[in-house]
């Protein structure tokens, strides 16, 4: 894989922002409806936390929560909540008690109740970085060379990738809420399967998942956590490196994220680029995409330098 995609997303902004979809495209209605729900399949947990965030648009609240006992350590996510009603009244610093509803595709807390009030400090809204650089200042960025490590151990760089079509994701091992990291992974493995079992399939496709918490997985854990979903190495790695170099990965393809003493908050990317090295594509994380990225993957791994220019092959 050449430069050019990565150098793409340094210097022109603009073609990457039409690419871009965000989790808030998936809406609460796409939550099936309580009375469909086996009850043998919820799991119910009862729980603190502090609001962080009202996102009404979204119907979802950002929580800063206490650790969940048997289920997740205390961290800062966005949950979906059944009903809007659940929100009226919600503001940034209200101390909640709320039940969190977990099935094995989806989640959402109701049942909130407000007992009390904490001063949070004001959210300062990030300076805009220049939406265009120096499109000659620098055609071959060092990250496309940095050698991360993936679940074996092995040091990798993206330029390993030449000629090659990627799925590129970004998550972390600890994340429990089906909709997010597990459903990325989710895709990941059933576009795999989809894409081996295919006769007429190319070979040259590969799919990283890129973990952003750089302390807790470790090679080791996550070569555990691919093996929990029947990975194959030849055709999707797992990848981990220091906090820097993945931190300016994943800001470079549009992923947000914040940490806290181990505790991310994140928005979710999946980046699909071609064999010539372009940015195909992006996709959100709501629902299933393996269909879909089995289908730009097949595309992607048709293109060459020449048919990216336009020049018929």
């Amino acid at each position: 894989m050449n430069s050019q995609w990565l150098w793409r997303l340094f210097t022109s902004a603009l073609p990457f922002s039409l690419w871009i979809l965000s989790l808030s495209g998936v809406r609460s209605a796409e939550l099936p409806p309580a009375s469909n729900q086996d009850a043998g399949s919820v799991l119910c947990f009862a729980t603190r936390g502090v609001v962080q965030e009202v996102r009404p648009a979204e119907q979802t609240l950002v929580i800063r929560h206490e650790t969940i006992t048997n289920y997740m350590p205390a961290m800062t996510m966005p949950f979906r909540v059944r009903t809007s009603a659940e929100m009226a009244g919600l503001k940034r610093g209200d101390e909640i008690a709320f039940q969190l509803f977990v099935t094995e595709t989806n989640s959402w807390v109701q049942h909130i109740v407000k007992t009390g009030k904490v001063a949070l400090p004001e959210i300062k809204t990030p300076a805009t970085p220049p939406r265009e650089m120096n499109a000659t200042a620098r055609s071959h960025h060092p990250l496309l060379d940095y050698k991360f490590t993936n679940e074996l151990g092995q040091a990798v760089s993206l330029n390993d990738f030449r000629g090659t079509a990627l799925a590129i994701t970004f998550f972390y091992t600890r994340c429990p809420i089906p909709e997010y990291c597990p459903r990325l992974s989710k895709n990941f493995q059933a576009a795999t399967q989809k894409l081996i079992a295919r006769p007429d399939a190319p070979t040259n496709w590969h799919f990283l998942s890129i973990s952003f918490d750089s302390t807790f997985d470790t090679p080791e854990m996550l070569k555990v956590y691919g093996a929990s979903y029947q990975a194959d190495p030849a055709h999707w790695s797992f990848l981990t490196g220091p906090a820097e170099q993945i931190g300016e990965l994943a800001r470079q393809s549009g992923l947000t994220y914040e940490s806290t003493n181990g505790i991310f908050n994140h928005d979710f990317r999946t980046l699909i680029v071609d064999a010539a090295g372009h940015l195909q594509t992006v996709f959100p994380t709501g629902g299933d995409l393996s269909d879909a990225i089995v289908e730009e993957i097949l595309k992607a791994a048709s293109v060459t330098n020449a048919s990216a220019a336009g020049i018929p092959r």
